[in-house]
C-alpha cells in the first residue's frame, strides 16, 4: 500500500485527518505491506499513537503500548503546573500516580534538572509501559499501596491523573477510549471523584510539607473536588487553560 492509498483508504473509514494520520503512519512502517497493516488496524478504530507504538506528548516522545492510555494534549496543563511547582523545591521528589505510560512524569523530568521520580500504576501493561519510558522506580499497585513506604512524607509534587470520568459517561467516550484503553483508567465512578477521593484520604501523610498534589477534572466536577481537597486538610486552588479545554485542582499540604 502506497501512502496515498493509505489515506483514501482512512478517508473511506472515516479519518477526518487522513492525510496527517497517513503521513505518520508510513512513517512507522517498514514498507507497503507494513503500512497496509497498520493502516488496517487504524481503520478498524485502533488509537493512531497505539497503532505506530508512540505519542508526542509535551515536548517529549512517549511510547506506548497497545490497551495502554493514550496521553491526551490537554493534559499538558498538568505537566506545566508541575514543572513550574517542582521549579521551586531543591532536589525535589515527583511521583507519577495513575501513571498509564507515564507520560507525565516523563515530560515533567525533561523539563527538571536533578529531580527524582517515581511512577505507579494498577495496570501490569501500563507498568510495563511506563518502564519502556522512565526506566526503574515504576511500581505495580493500588494508588499508595504501591510507592516505598520510604517516600512518605516527602513527595514535592504529586501527579495523581487519576480516572474521572462519570461511569453514566463512559457509553459516550470515543469509541477509541471505549474499545481500546482500559476501563480503569477512564472510570471515576458515580460522579467521576471515587478514586479522586481516595487519593485525597492519604495524600496530606505522603505530601511534603509545603507538597502540592495535582489532579485534572472537569469543570462541572470543580465545586465537588474543591470540597474533597478542603474535607482533607489541604489548600485546594484551580487552574485552567482555554486553549486546552483544561482544568487542573492542586491541593497544598
Amino acid at each position: 500500500m502506497t501512502e496515498e492509498e493509505a489515506i483514501l483508504r482512512l478517508r473511506a473509514a472515516g479519518c477526518v485527518f487522513a492525510e496527517d494520520e497517513a503521513a505518520v503512519l508510513a512513517g512507522a512502517a517498514d514498507g507497503e505491506r507494513a503500512l497496509a497493516a497498520l493502516v488496517e488496524r487504524r481503520c478498524a478504530g485502533e488509537p493512531l499513537e497505539q497503532v505506530v507504538g508512540f505519542a508526542d506528548f509535551g515536548g517529549v516522545r512517549v511510547r506506548l503500548r497497545p490497551g495502554v492510555f493514550v496521553p491526551r494534549v490537554r493534559s499538558e496543563l498538568l505537566v506545566r503546573v508541575a514543572v513550574e511547582e517542582a521549579g521551586r523545591h531543591t532536589d525535589p521528589l515527583v511521583v507519577d500516580l495513575c501513571c498509564g505510560s507515564g507520560a507525565l512524569g516523563l515530560a515533567v523530568r525533561e523539563k527538571v534538572s536533578g529531580l527524582c521520580l517515581h511512577a505507579a500504576d494498577l495496570d501490569p501493561v501500563a507498568v510495563a509501559c511506563a518502564r519502556d519510558n522512565l526506566g526503574g522506580d515504576v511500581h505495580q499497585g493500588d494508588l499508595f499501596t504501591a510507592l516505598p513506604p520510604e517516600l512518605k512524607g516527602r513527595i514535592s509534587v504529586l501527579l495523581a491523573n487519576v480516572p474521572y470520568v462519570a461511569t453514566r459517561h463512559i457509553p459516550f467516550l470515543p469509541a477509541e477510549a471505549r474499545d481500546h484503553e482500559p476501563r480503569t483508567a477512564l472510570d471515576g465512578g458515580d460522579d467521576g471523584l471515587t478514586v479522586f477521593r481516595a487519593v485525597l484520604a492519604e495524600a496530606a501523610t505522603w505530601l511534603a510539607p509545603a507538597g502540592l498534589l495535582l489532579s485534572e477534572i472537569t469543570d462541572a466536577q470543580v465545586d465537588a473536588a474543591i470540597a474533597v481537597v478542603a474535607g482533607n486538610g489541604l489548600t485546594p486552588a484551580v487552574v485552567t487553560d482555554d486553549d486546552l479545554d483544561a482544568r487542573v485542582i492542586t491541593a497544598r499540604r
